[in-house]
């Protein structure tokens, strides 16, 4: 009889849980996922990337649809109308496929999906309901969740998270954004598309905090004429809820007059906290950091021995590839390869109209290391750009001015979150300006742009 029930449990189905499960079902290890869910694939799937990303598509066609700009390309079109439960039973139906996609992963893998919430007995024991679970390895991937703001309570009706800002029934007529992150300025786009006015409050002098800053200066322009109102180095001092109404009291970040705002509806999306509570960490000695992140090496081992962690619980960007990217590699490592995760190389992306997209370091950040080059190229000299009439942003490039090594790379276009995966692609190989502005580049496409960035790096872009 086996010492454990299974070689692995991971804690949690999330991007970085269910790839774990899998990984390590497919390196032949006795597999089981803990999942309270009622479906799998975590936040991301269910209320998070996925359903996000369905409502930011059909936002974008009403808005082509709805503002007369199909006309100049000779499509006209009469009234245009909204439905709502249409669109967001699209939306359902992408969650539905790919949740369900993933439990025929676990059945054709042969893992064992254990239904509810896991709590440590000790660090080899989980007890999951009326069951007690063990384990020779338990991998921690319990994800994140909404940070709160104090004082504000979330009703999900008129003050709501991501999670009611992907189901509102109606378009709000104002919609305050509380936080100016990804979240914040995707989701608010997906509405002020559909016709709320949006405004945007944020304690920080310039939306988008961690990214580059010529980045986050060209996006305040762009969404400023999109329509959106931006209150920037403000915070918010109250809401106050009455007859389905908010009130949002706000002053500058500095001091200052308070000011008021009437909205139908209220998103407060000012960051995500790693989800620790109640899994009884403290039955294995294992303590968290002041961030409420639980620290692992390299390998992603915790402090206690036969316990890993990944995702959001551990240090880094809350993004659903790093933590797909550690899922894979946590699986390799219990099973005696060698998984690594390369935290220098992960892309990052908005997915607003223009997209906005980075990788590596910031040029701010660059600089701080060392002398850099800067190679940039507005899509306004992009051929493809210029042809479907979408030229709003540009592509950067930063190299180390003495070896050419490319540092980071930040792109603002329509399709800079595909675009992306080359510079990440190319960093991984340790690549300088040069090797990507030799390298010969599809015409007409968006990605030249790239190229003529690298070229520019040279000082010696063609088209501009």
């Amino acid at each position: 009889m086996a010492e454990y029930d299974f070689d692995v449990l991971v804690i949690g189905a999330g991007p970085g849980g269910y790839v774990a499960a899998i990984r390590a079902a497919q390196l032949g290890l006795r597999t089981a996922c803990a999942e309270s869910r009622e479906t799998l694939g975590g936040t991301c799937l269910n209320v998070g990337c996925i359903p996000s990303k369905a409502l930011l598509h059909a936002s974008e066609l009403f808005d082509e649809a709805n503002s007369g700009v199909l006309a100049k390309f000779g499509v006209k079109l009469g009234a245009v109308e909204l439905d709502l439960p249409a669109m967001m039973s699209e939306k359902e139906k992408a969650v539905k496929g790919l949740t369900g996609g993933i439990e025929f992963l676990f059945k054709k893998n042969k893992i064992e999906w254990v239904k509810g919430l896991a709590t440590f007995v000790d660090a080899h024991t989980v007890q999951v309901g009326d069951r007690t679970v063990t384990a020779k390895n338990i991998v921690i991937a319990t994800g994140s969740s909404v940070t709160p703001l104090p004082g504000v309570e979330i009703d999900q009706k008129v003050v709501v998270d991501s999670t009611g800002a992907l189901a509102l029934d109606k378009v709000p007529g104002h919609l305050v954004v509380i936080g100016g992150g990804v979240i914040g300025l995707e989701l608010g786009s997906v509405w002020k598309r559909l016709g709320a006015k949006v405004t945007v409050v944020e304690y920080l002098d310039q939306l988008l905090p961690g990214m580059d800053g010529e980045v986050r200066k060209e996006a305040a322009k762009i969404f400023k004429k999109q329509g959106m109102e931006l209150k920037l180095s403000t915070k918010v001092t109250g809401v106050k809820v009455d007859g389905g109404k908010a009130t949002v009291t706000v002053e500058p970040a500095a001091g200052g007059a308070a000011e008021t705002l009437e909205a139908d509806a209220v998103l407060v999306s000012i960051g995500r906290r790693p989800n620790t509570e109640g899994l009884g960490l403290d039955k294995i000695g294992l303590a968290t950091n002041q961030r409420g992140q639980i620290e692992t090496d390299h390998s992603f081992r915790t402090a206690v021995d036969g316990v890993w962690a990944i995702g959001d619980v551990i240090p880094g960007p809350m993004l659903a590839h790093k933590a797909e990217d550690e899922g894979i590699a946590v699986a390799e490592n219990i099973a005696g390869l060698t998984g690594i995760v390369n935290h220098d190389v992960i892309p990052s992306v908005v997915y607003t109209h223009p997209e906005i997209a980075g990788v590596g370091l910031t040029e701010e950040q660059a600089k701080e290391r060392g002398e850099v080059k800067v190679g940039k190229f507005p899509m306004a000299g992009n051929s493809r750009a210029k042809a479907i009439d979408d030229t709003t942003g540009f592509v950067k490039v930063i190299a180390d001015a003495k070896s050419d090594r490319v540092l980071g790379v930040w792109i603002v276009t329509s399709v800079a979150g595909t675009m992306i995966a080359q510079a990440a692609q190319a960093m991984e190989f340790g690549a300088t300006s040069e090797d990507i502005a030799y390298t010969c580049h599809a015409h007409p496409t968006h990605s030249e742009a790239i190229k003529e960035a690298a070229m520019g790096v040279l000082g010696k872009p063609i088209h501009i």
